[in-house]
């Protein structure tokens, strides 16, 4: 027992923890960096790149790496490239591990959730912000354990380096058997090492995961929380200041948190005063022209020649069965969808060509979208899953349009406010019931100031007891703020408070369309009859 002690200190073991360590730390680093570029490569629009980067991994994770670590070793001075044996291991760990890694980080990448990146896009920002903003942060907090473990697993392999005569722990502790014929002891003391040395990297992979936790309390609250646990200790006179319990979280806007129900709001809802306002939309200049519109996913046509035009400040509403082309339509006024023929001016820009009519890069078309001043509210919210509800709102604001972090927070704030969501400013979007994030979401697209708001299917994805406060923010928004509102919706009730025109939709084409009132209530077209029949009926 003593002399198994006394290996475990050994000067001449010790050191070969030291090359152990050394080509770990050179391999991974290596690994990681090659890892990135071939992920990125997979992950490119340009086919060479990815095929350049699978072919790559097949040789390399189909051959061993005590192979690879003689091929470094002694071919490579063949072709002038001398290296020494702990560059030769550590580069031949670093060409092993990096397609290992680069299918970590794609899985991950590919792991975040679609409907974010469309968010993004519809919020203006650059192909290169959306990466390092919305997708690097959640992908690599999905990554963290497997990346610990290819740590781990370099550990390991890094005895092999003792293949090319490397002298780290593996080599070493052969050398000092073969010396003293005391082999179980020697060995048993090096595998302690070894294990030693991963139990540290297990450690740092649990700190790392503990600091990238959103859900882990912050020091201030995980103090408020322990001073609460203590409060059955507090003498019997000291009393609290009793303050307004928060609404529950799927509950629906609190009354005094949302400002009071002007008239026009009233009248708008009532129907009343429409013709003046028809009359003065009808002076309005166009805040969107669809002009021949045609889309298809290959043999599929989803939109057939759609023409339609949007008055600044004129709200209409979309109606159809599902695949009629609602959701396509709006995605393509965004440019988020190309198309085959047509056009589309928003603003009197057309979105995705310069004025010479040449298709402009994603960093191109980012920017026209933010500057244009088009707002997108999705069906599935797509709020920023790694974001609390202030910054999903506050931070697109930093990154596309350069606010500061106050004024952005600021204006978060204010806007939480008119929705009713205040007391909630730093949720994650999963602790929030799912008319809340809508009403985030809603928030988030009016940040932007935007001249025309498209929401699809704003209320598709919630449960029935959720529907009414979602509806209600979007009257609001349509009233008081004024903005052109195309709003793809199957609540007829809705659509006749709140809509100046409804377009109705049937197999990629528009069937009819005109006021809210006479489409809603005396329809011209039998389908449009047929379709209002059987959604009154539900």
């Amino acid at each position: 027992m003593d002399l198994f002690l006394q290996y475990l200190i050994q000067p001449y073991l010790v050191t070969g923890i030291v090359y152990t360590l050394l080509i770990t730390v050179l391999g991974l680093g290596g690994g990681l960096v090659m890892g990135g570029v071939l992920a990125g490569m997979q992950l490119s629009r340009f086919g060479a790149l990815a095929l350049l980067s699978r072919t790559y991994a097949i040789i390399f994770r189909g051959t061993p790496l005590i192979l690879q670590m003689i091929f470094c070793y002694n071919a490579l001075p063949l072709i002038g490239i001398k290296l020494s044996a702990i560059e030769a291991a550590s580069l031949a760990l670093a060409l092993n591990e990096a397609p290992f890694i680069a299918e970590i980080i794609r899985a991950n990448v590919l792991g975040v959730d679609r409907g974010q990146v469309s968010a993004a896009q519809a919020l203006g920002m650059t192909p290169r912000v959306i990466m390092w903003r919305v997708v690097a942060p959640q992908a690599i907090r999905s990554m963290v354990p497997a990346l610990g473990n290819e740590a781990v697993s370099a550990l390991k392999n890094s005895s092999l380096a003792s293949v090319v005569s490397v002298q780290e722990l593996t080599l070493r502790s052969t050398q000092l058997a073969s010396a003293t014929f005391d082999f179980f002891s020697i060995f048993f003391a090096s595998g302690l090492m070894y294990l030693a040395l991963t139990g540290i990297v297990a450690l740092i992979q649990i700190i790392v995961e503990m600091l990238l936790d959103l859900d882990r309390p912050k020091p201030a609250e995980q103090m408020r929380r322990f001073f609460r646990a203590l409060s059955p200790l507090r003498p019997r006179g000291v009393t609290e200041l009793a303050l307004p319990a928060p609404a529950p979280d799927g509950g629906a806007i609190p009354r005094d948190s949302l400002p009071p129900a002007s008239p026009k709001v009233a009248m708008a809802a009532a129907g009343v005063d429409r013709a003046a306002r028809a009359s003065r939309l009808s002076g309005n200049t166009d805040a969107v022209e669809v002009r021949s519109l045609h889309k298809a996913y290959g043999p599929n046509i989803v939109l057939n020649g759609i023409d339609l035009t949007i008055k600044a400040g004129e709200v209409v509403v979309l109606l159809g069965p599902s695949g009629s082309g609602k959701s396509t339509l709006l995605r393509c006024i965004n440019r988020l969808e190309d198309w085959e023929e047509g056009s589309i001016r928003v603003g009197g820009r057309s979105l995705g060509v310069n004025e010479q009519g040449k298709p402009l890069s994603p960093r191109a078309i980012a920017q026209m979208r933010a500057s244009v001043g088009v707002g997108m509210v999705f069906q599935q919210f797509n709020l920023f899953g790694h974001l609390t509800a202030r910054e999903n709102i506050a931070d697109p604001l930093r990154w596309v349009q350069g606010l500061s972090r106050f004024d952005a927070h600021r204006r978060a704030d204010a806007l939480l406010k008119r929705v009713g969501l205040v007391h909630r400013a730093n949720a994650l979007p999963r602790h929030l019931s799912g008319g809340q994030q809508q009403r985030v979401a809603i928030a988030r697209a009016v940040a932007q100031n935007p001249s025309v708001l498209l929401l699809d299917e704003p209320t598709s994805a919630l449960d029935p007891e959720l529907v009414n406060e979602v509806l209600e923010v979007i009257r609001r928004l349509a009233v008081e703020d004024g903005l052109a509102m195309i709003i793809s919706t199957h609540q007829l009730r809705f659509a006749a408070d709140v809509a100046d025109r409804v377009v109705f939709l049937s197999g990629g084409s528009i069937v009819e369309e005109g006021p809210a009132d006479e489409v809603l209530n005396r329809p011209r077209h039998p389908l449009t009859a047929r379709f209002l029949s059987k959604m009154e009926g539900e």
